[in-house]
């Protein structure tokens, strides 16, 4: 009897040890997934990495084009005033290239232009660039009519010089020494630009003048030309430079 009383006993215990015991926690029930979301956040990291792909290639798509080495002022060719340099390349801006350098040389420039620029071709136009009411004329200097290291882009005065009153009567003399000097008194032009100074490796002749051309009012245009003509043109670099 007694004996079957702890069987009892202990078939109690096993049965009450089946329940779970105070603080444990119950199974969560299995999480839903989102199918959908997953895609798109691989989509979104995909485009990602394409999209800086593409950058690092257009960054590495370089051009090589034309930069100004000096200043190109109003009506002047770029001249040998030109180096290389490697750009981005981008077709909405219109780089001149550097092998076409040499059709550049045959175009004149409608503004000023700065040393340092990467040019393109709407600073560019064929022929005649001069602003209204003005020309340009050519003097071919001897040694001592012009300041050493004249350039481009300068602004000078342009004086008549040389007129001796070597022939003719001495009232001749007189009155031409007389006009000499009041015209190497006063300028022909006050100021006028420097467009272009044609330096020896421009020129497959040799010559020991140095051609000069100016920009000047086309008034005074006559009077420069004639001065020219005679050997009796001297320059000044004046303040404005």
């Amino acid at each position: 009897m007694k004996i079957q009383e702890r069987t009892g006993a202990g078939g109690n215990r096993s049965a009450t040890s089946a329940h779970p015991a105070m603080g444990e926690r119950l199974p969560s029930p299995p999480r839903e997934r989102k199918p959908a979301l997953a895609a798109l956040a691989v989509l979104l990291i995909l485009v990602g990495a394409l999209g800086a792909t593409v950058l690092v290639l257009r960054a590495g798509d370089r051009i090589e084009v034309v930069q100004v080495t000096s200043d190109v002022q109003a009506g002047e060719s770029v001249g040998d005033h030109v180096t290389s340099v490697l750009v981005a390349d981008d077709p909405a801006i219109r780089y001149v290239k550097w092998n076409q350098r040499v059709k550049l040389k045959e175009l004149k420039a409608k503004s000023t232009i700065y040393a340092g620029t990467v040019v393109i071709g709407d600073m560019f136009a064929g022929g005649s660039t001069l602003p209204a009411g003005k020309a340009s004329v050519g003097v071919s200097l001897k040694e001592g009519q012009y300041p050493a290291g004249i350039k481009s882009g300068d602004t000078v005065a342009v004086y008549r010089v040389g007129r001796t009153g070597s022939s003719g009567s001495r009232g001749s003399s007189s009155s031409s020494s007389s006009s000499s000097s009041g015209a190497s008194d006063a300028p022909i032009v006050e100021r006028a630009k420097v467009s272009h100074v044609q330096v020896q490796k421009d020129s497959t002749i040799s010559s020991t003048n140095l051609p000069v051309t100016l920009i000047v009012d086309s008034g005074a245009a006559s009077s420069v030309a004639d001065a020219a003509s005679a050997g009796e043109v001297a320059l000044v670099i004046v303040p404005g430079n």
